[in-house]
């Protein structure tokens, strides 16, 4: 599932090319991504001009002249603009909203539909913006933030970071890479961690997410970004989706433990368990 650096990285390709361009109409391929009626949703947007593109925990949010339009990429979606850069990407398999622009299109493409397209007034928005936790690789981010946070809680390490009210745009790939560089088990409870712990995961969240922002995001079977390549994290990643390959730090087989309805990905023997 997309996460935190795969919006970061699509929004990066599409600012350039979207910022100041106005959305003539849109045409909805599969209303089951929205979350108002097809019409209702065509009239919010059409004729709005697009004045930033940002990101906001997992989402991508392009702010509009009079309101916002919110996408969640969910597991397979991916935004595709085209007539917008000097190349197209593959065309999309699976689109679900087309919007004609002023020039070119911007295309939300999404396998198996769990995205979300929505357009919103801004005062919506805003709250929703408010129930989100800090965004982890902005300054006000502290490891003393962290600590303060995780000691009211007994949830499991790794749950822990996937709930976006506590900390935005984590997502399991990067919280189970987070705890194996802070040599944390995933189901330690949070408010078991050490204030060396809590230094530790907050390093190594923000190391994990930036090396991930830097590679592109990480692509396990659909992610691409604006210019449909994938992302090259996969390349980097230590734990996640590597049951019984060896750890890269002491060569001990990386074991996947199931819980909260998640796999988490862990080394035995460089994240010991909760009560060893």
């Amino acid at each position: 599932m997309p996460e935190l650096p795969e919006a970061e990285t699509l929004v990066r390709g599409l600012r350039p090319v979207l910022t100041g361009r106005r959305i003539v109409q849109a045409r909805i391929h599969h209303a089951d991504v929205l979350r108002v009626p097809a019409r209702r949703f065509r009239d919010r947007v059409r004729q709005r001009r697009i004045t930033a593109v940002e990101r906001r925990a997992k989402n991508v949010v392009l702010r509009l002249d009079d309101g916002i339009l919110v996408v969640n990429l969910g597991m397979t979606g991916w935004l595709a603009p085209f007539g917008l850069r000097a190349e197209d990407p593959p065309r999309p398999t699976h689109p679900a909203v087309t919007f004609r622009l002023d020039r070119g299109r911007l295309v939300f493409d999404d396998v198996r539909r769990f995205g979300c397209v929505e357009a919103l007034d801004i005062d919506v928005w805003r709250d929703r913006d408010a129930a989100f936790g800090p965004e982890p690789l902005e300054e006000g981010f502290t490891w003393q933030v962290l600590a303060q946070r995780l000691t009211t809680s007994r949830s499991p390490i790794r749950s822990w970071l996937l709930d976006q009210r506590r900390v935005a745009g984590v997502g399991n790939i990067y919280a189970c890479e987070a705890c194996y560089r802070a040599g944390v088990h995933p189901r330690r409870p949070a408010r078991s961690l050490s204030e060396s712990e809590a230094r530790g995961l907050h390093a190594g969240i923000r190391d994990v997410l930036a090396g991930a922002v830097a590679a592109g995001g990480t692509t396990i079977r659909n992610y691409r970004d604006a210019g449909g390549d994938p992302g090259e994290f996969v390349r980097q990643l230590a734990v996640y989706g590597r049951e019984g390959e060896p750890c890269p730090r002491c060569k001990t087989d990386v074991e996947r433990v199931v819980f909260g309805n998640r796999s988490a990905f862990f080394c035995p023997r460089c994240q010991p368990e909760p009560d060893s």
